[in-house]
């Protein structure tokens, strides 16, 4: 593969909004990501920024309080009842921006139901449901990347 393939792939990946790419072919092995450049202010609000296709990215490491937050999070899963992502995609909690959320804290569920949708690949996956009782946690934001097998949804 050529440097202008490359090159001409990081273009579409950007054009097209995707944020992840992976490409293997042979014994190549090529993985383009796009990632949102995040930086916390002490006494302010977090400020999210695109990162362009090509740009140079530094990781910094998050604020210890930040990375307690999230392991407390998933230490906080006590329920063997939980829905877990089936595929990598994005989450959105509602069939459109505009529209209720399917499920909130709290609300009554039945096995079957739909409790959200990850767009993977412009196709959009209903989550259904694996258990009747009560919504007690959503452990994923509206719009966020999810992993494959990553708890999304604590069901009592």
């Amino acid at each position: 593969m050529e440097i202008n393939d490359i090159i001409k792939l990081m273009e579409a990946v950007s054009e097209n909004g995707l944020t992840r790419f992976t490409l293997e072919e042979g014994n190549l092995k090529l993985s383009i990501r796009k990632e949102k450049e995040v930086v916390t202010l002490s006494s302010g609000p977090v400020v999210e920024r695109q990162v362009q296709a090509g740009e140079f990215v530094q990781t910094v490491q998050a604020a210890p309080a930040v990375t307690a937050a999230a392991a407390g999070a998933v230490e906080d899963i006590s329920s063997d009842k939980i829905v877990a992502s089936p595929l990598v995609g994005t989450f959105y909690n509602a069939a459109s921006p505009d529209s209720d959320p399917f499920v909130k804290v709290g609300d009554p569920v039945k096995k079957g139901q739909v409790l959200g949708i990850i767009e993977a690949m412009k196709l959009m996956n209903e989550i259904e449901c694996e258990y009747d009782g009560v919504v007690e946690a959503i452990l994923a934001g509206n719009e966020d990347v999810v992993e494959y097998g990553q708890p999304l949804f604590r069901i009592r």
